[in-house]
């Protein structure tokens, strides 16, 4: 395997999972739920407040990720293609940052961490999945980028280099508020008092200026949503960033349900998240055990202490815990957060790849170094695609998005008769329906609203044995989707139940 044809997998990496976009429907929760946010506001041409339904304002993300995806919705069309372009495009935007931390000391120093990054296979999925996360880890890794090169890069870049801290703590805030900022921050910091370069990290960089910046890119959405949606603030900054990850089951969650785990698990979700480099690189590591070139196992740009005028290859301690710290500050931070998920890990990976990345350029043998590299590169490529033409054989893909249901409705040409769902209306109904899918909570308002309206009616089916007789007896059977089933009311009339 030469470093060639490994650069040659990774674009073909990119290429498939380009692919993938319009290959399966939204997934409830997060997807159809975050797309149809996107939706509503290019519908109700909103560009400041993100909405929930029609009347909830969402009020528990910042809107990034909802204008690029509303961005490309008005661009390609309301369809699955544009509601993930652009979280591939994070993904790509991401991979091209790191490339650039090492590409002008060395290509091949460069290609590993990217191999790494994107083979891991949760990084793999998130490229392209429609979330809030991959925005976020484009600000972090500028934060990061920029903090460092803006104090040890070459001379000719740190000038320019430095204000992407700024810039990327901008977007943090605007892609998932204050952790991000946190999270970029307590590495930061903690490596300042590390390395004892308080005086340097302060005299050397713009706090000033640059934190202008990032309040000029932030501030004016955070007031003006405010003003808009009173409460947004207490609930965002006090309830999803400080309930949600200290309040096991915190129930004050106004849009799903918090995920209470034990501590620690935020550990196990990393060893899973950078599958299959967490059974491929222990056995590299026993391959080519005593086989090292004596080249220092992490390089940087520059000399921790010492400015020069070009990018050089010198060993630096200080930069090697650097990435240990910007690499597991997400899993310390979380480590005692009592509802997390496992794309809460994610801002650490590109420090995680480059600290990796430069241990394999230690192994005298490069081509068993590459040939692992693209074996688990071919890995998450085959699992990925094989679980996307799974799904629709499996029926998973059903379980998980009402499209087909939706479809069904639509081909049955319904005229005004309504789409109802009894009990409960998953995310991906309201954007398969543009949002028409009615709801009603309970079988008596479902059928006081049948007396007076014929429709086509959605209920859960492991719901249908506890439905009243009367409410069945009047609903003729059309199909089964997944987990529900599609009815149609037999008359304009449904006896109420005895």
């Amino acid at each position: 395997m030469t470093h060639t044809n490994l650069i040659r997998l990774v674009l073909v990496a990119v290429f498939v999972r380009l692919l993938l976009l319009a290959f399966s429907p939204l997934m409830d929760t997060t997807e159809a739920r975050y797309a149809e946010v996107a939706r509503l506001m290019v519908e109700l041409n909103d560009w400041v407040t993100p909405w929930f339904t029609y009347d909830v304002p969402f009020w528990g993300k910042p809107p990034l990720s909802f204008w690029v995806t509303a961005v490309s919705f008005n661009i390609f069309g309301i369809n699955e293609f544009a509601a993930r372009f652009p979280h591939w495009l994070a993904g790509m935007i991401v991979l091209w940052i790191v490339w650039g931390m090492k590409s002008r000391s060395d290509a091949t120093d460069a290609s590993y961490p990217v191999v790494l990054l994107i083979g891991s296979v949760m990084f793999f999925i998130a490229t392209g999945a429609v979330m809030t996360d991959m925005v976020l880890v484009i600000g972090t890794t500028l934060c990061m980028r920029g903090f460092w090169n803006g104090l040890y890069g070459a001379l000719a870049r740190r000038r320019s280099e430095r204000w992407l801290l700024f810039i990327g703590m901008g977007i943090a805030l605007l892609a998932k508020g204050p952790v991000g900022i946190v999270l970029a921050g307590l590495a930061c910091g903690l490596w300042t008092l590390i390395s004892g370069n308080l005086r340097s990290v302060w005299r050397d960089l713009p706090w000033i200026r640059g934190g202008l910046i990032t309040l000029a890119i932030a501030l004016p959405w955070y007031v003006i949503a405010e003003l808009r949606s009173p409460g947004f603030i207490d609930y965002f900054i006090v309830g999803e960033h400080f309930h949600r990850f200290v309040t096991p089951g915190w129930s004050g969650d106004l849009y799903g349900k918090a995920h209470a785990n034990p501590y620690g698990t935020i550990w196990l979700y990393l060893i899973v998240v950078v599958m299959p480099w967490t059974i491929l690189l222990p056995i590299l590591a026993w391959q080519t055990r005593g086989s090292l070139t004596g080249a220092p196992p992490i390089q940087s740009t520059a000399s921790s202490h010492q400015a020069v005028d070009s990018d050089s290859n010198v060993s630096t301690v200080p930069f090697r815990n650097y990435l240990i710290l910007w690499a597991f500050m997400p899993a310390f931070f979380f480590t005692m957060a009592g509802n997390i998920i496992w794309p809460y890990v994610l801002p650490g990976l590109p420090a995680l790849a480059l600290l990796v990345g430069s241990w394999l350029t230690t192994r005298v043998n490069q081509k068993i170094v590459r040939l692992n590299l693209a074996i688990g590169l071919l890995i998450t490529i085959t699992v990925t695609v094989s679980f996307n033409v799974s799904m629709p054989l499996t029926g998973r893909s059903t379980n998980l998005a009402a499209k087909t249901l939706i479809e069904d409705y639509q081909s049955q040409m319904p005229g005004d008769r309504p789409l109802i769902y009894l009990g409960q209306r998953p995310f991906s109904t309201a954007f398969y329906s543009r949002g028409h899918a009615q709801l009603e909570k309970t079988p008596e308002a479902l059928v006081q609203r049948l007396n007076t309206t014929p429709a086509y009616v959605a209920i859960r089916s492991s719901y249908l044995t506890y439905m009243p007789p009367a409410l069945l007896e009047n609903l003729d059977r059309l199909s089964v989707h997944g987990h529900f089933t599609l009815f149609v009311t037999k008359s304009s009339h449904v006896a109420p139940p005895g």
